[in-house]
């Protein structure tokens, strides 16, 4: 069965044999028997921009499949510093390394963007991992994912000699992972503020105001609305190779 919901833009699928967003990447990429069964788990709801899913130090409940949508997931100091560890693709499943091991959440996860999420409780994940072996190698590829991309983003923050040598990593790994060429440059989505960019690189917003500021008035880049350009991609590719 297709829904329609009009206020988010985007059709919603409560039958993941129909979905149309789901590829090889996507964690539910099983075999039909299997992913009739695991539909059969899954509770479907669809989120607004900034709704949390769950919260650091929370018991692990389950897990999150992100149909459609992306979400941040950030942690916290005790004097409320905030730092955002991963920005999520469709076809991710969130909370999986907790639910395994029954710890609570390492993070906060938090949609950016509004999103269809299909939840599958912690007993009934377990349940089917433990039935259906044919699942285990989503289950390797996501938590392998998960480290890859856990250490990209060390390396970046903390490997990196500057600011400007951070955000042009960042602005790279967009056009890398989902840019647009065009006549004028690569073309990516930004959903996300100048706050929650300096979250993700460990800068201040006003670090990352300034540093867009003077990308803009280099022409490597330019922002019109919730889109970034990029037309100077070597010179970004300089300042990380500094």
């Amino acid at each position: 069965m297709v829904l329609r919901t009009p206020p988010y833009g985007f059709e919603l699928f409560d039958d993941c044999g129909a979905c149309k967003w789901r590829n090889e990447s996507f964690f539910c990429n099983f075999d039909a028997e299997t992913l009739k069964v695991f539909e059969n788990l899954t509770f479907t709801n669809v989120y607004p921009e900034g709704a949390v899913l769950y919260a650091e130090g929370q018991p692990s409940r389950g897990v999150f499949l992100v149909c459609h949508g992306s979400a941040k997931l950030s942690i916290s100091s005790g004097d409320g510093k905030t730092l955002i560890t991963k920005i999520t693709a469709p076809g991710e499943l969130l909370g999986l390394s907790s639910a395994l091991s029954g710890h609570a959440y390492k993070a906060t996860a938090e949609t950016i963007e509004p999103a269809q999420v299909n939840f599958v409780r912690r007993e009934d994940l377990l349940r089917f991992i433990s039935e259906h072996h044919s699942a285990c190698p989503n289950i390797a590829r996501q938590l392998t994912n998960d480290c890859e991309m856990d250490e990209d983003h060390i390396r970046a923050i903390g490997l990196s000699h500057s600011a400007a040598e951070k955000l042009a990593n960042l602005i790279l790994s967009w056009c890398s992972e989902h840019g647009k060429p065009g006549d004028n440059g690569v073309r990516v989505q930004m959903l996300m503020t100048h706050e929650d960019i300096s979250q993700l690189i460990g800068t201040s917003r006003e670090t990352v105001t300034r540093l867009l500021k003077e990308f803009r008035e280099k022409k490597l880049i330019s922002i019109k609305g919730s889109t970034l350009i990029v037309h100077n991609r070597a010179a970004l590719e300089a300042l990380v190779l500094l």
